[in-house]
């Protein structure tokens, strides 16, 4: 029961995230960084994806995604489609990887030390979820603030 809500307040958000994203009109706008703002929507977008990807799918569910953080906060112009199919290739990385937890799972010891002291998966999970939504944030406020169009 707690595996389900944590996969559906995943996929809620996530799919959240690409509201924000295709609600910028103007493409270029997704990559506004003017003075005070550290990241642009899109590289929040990427970020956001490939974070969920390596965590959930690679670190639990054993996928050979390979992340490139860099490039997450790097890559500039992506196309919006392209962030669009992040999205989902992480809504699907998560449901595939998490579908197949037991609820026992979530009180397992998370396989990395992420933080100094160890944590359980379901702590993880929990702060994951907390991770995105922080972005997310971050992504309605730049689109709100600086798009144009």
């Amino acid at each position: 029961m707690i595996k389900d809500s944590i996969i559906a307040l995943f996929v809620r958000d996530l799919n959240k995230t690409k509201k924000e994203i295709e609600a910028y009109k103007n493409e270029a706008d997704l990559w506004l960084v003017p003075d005070g703002i550290n990241n642009t929507a899109g590289n929040l977008a990427l970020h956001i994806s490939g974070n969920l990807q390596h965590f959930i799918g690679h670190v639990l569910g054993k996928s050979d995604y390979v992340r490139q953080r860099d490039a997450e906060f790097g890559d500039k112009n992506v196309p919006k489609s392209n962030i669009l199919a992040d999205i989902d290739a992480a809504i699907l990385s998560i449901e595939h990887t998490l579908g197949g937890f037991s609820e026992k799972t979530l009180s397992d010891a998370y396989p990395h030390d992420v933080f100094v002291e160890p944590l359980t998966t379901g702590h993880f999970l929990i702060h994951l979820h907390g991770h995105l939504n922080y972005h997310l944030g971050q992504i309605n406020y730049h689109r709100r603030l600086l798009a144009k169009g």
